[in-house]
């Protein structure tokens, strides 16, 4: 699922205009006003009209996590009005902490560097969604296991470390996924190992957030175990991914450190 963020002036109506020219389901997030939600004790709360239209309220999830939720079932999803670091389109004047993938002079211009810019846009990948294909493989009814390895950003190895508040990763284009693919297809190669998906999220990955996904589909748990663990140790240390890490008190690229 490709994600998009637009912020400025009218970003509602220039997500209005984008929906009819993207391919797929796609799913719209706007952030709303305090004034526009209203408490619960329920944690969320739902709204639905009669032509299907639907609101929710309360503290059910964070951004990310609701964007990872969307992922399974749509092609594109449109967030307005996000504080968030996400590609972003930028109407007039309007900042973002998001990678600016293109700029605006109001709602009403040209949709053609946004439609250029979100096709060019990785997808959003989950672990769910991968366990998802895993399962919908042609040789599936052979698999008794499948394995999955998650790894995410840790904020300290102790009690005293310094919190680590995010990590940013770069890939070197092309030859990362095509290294990827080696590995995969070798991986794929072994006995009994039907199918291998691995995926790594790059740009600004908070704390706590999922970083890379090692997925496996094999006939036994023993060759699943094996090649989960094989996979991700060479996606560590053969494929060209760059982290830069920024604490409390500091940022460094960890391959500067010695």
């Amino acid at each position: 699922m490709k994600t998009l963020n637009i912020v400025g002036p009218n970003a509602v109506d220039l997500a209005d205009r984008l929906v009819p020219h993207l391919d797929g389901r796609v799913a719209t997030v706007e952030s709303l006003p305090e004034t526009a939600a209203r408490d619960t004790d329920a944690g969320a709360a739902y709204g639905l009209s009669n032509d299907g239209s639907w609101i929710g309220a309360g503290d059910g999830q964070t951004l990310s996590d609701l964007l990872d939720s969307l992922v399974p079932d749509y092609d594109v999803a449109l967030t307005v009005g996000f504080d968030a670091r996400l590609p972003t389109v930028t109407i007039g004047d309007a900042d973002s902490v998001g990678e600016v993938v293109a700029t605006l002079s109001d709602a009403e211009s040209d949709l053609d560097s946004v439609l250029d810019a979100l096709s060019t846009l990785d997808d959003r990948v989950t672990l769910e969604s991968l366990v998802q294909r895993a399962k919908d493989s042609p040789l599936a009814e052979r698999s008794g296991a499948i394995a999955t390895f998650t790894g995410r950003v840790r904020v300290k190895d102790s009690d005293d470390d310094t919190p680590t508040t995010h990590l940013e990763f770069e890939k070197y284009e092309g030859v990362a996924a095509d290294r990827m693919g080696e590995i995969r297809e070798e991986l794929e190669a072994r006995d009994g190992v039907f199918e291998v998906l691995m995926h790594h999220r790059t740009g600004v990955i908070g704390e706590g957030e999922d970083i890379v996904f090692v997925v496996v589909l094999a006939g036994h748990r023993e060759e699943a175990f094996r090649t989960v663990e094989d996979g991700i140790n060479r996606l560590k240390d053969e494929v060209p991914i760059f982290k830069k890490e920024s604490t409390a008190e500091e940022e460094f690229w960890i391959h500067e450190q010695a």
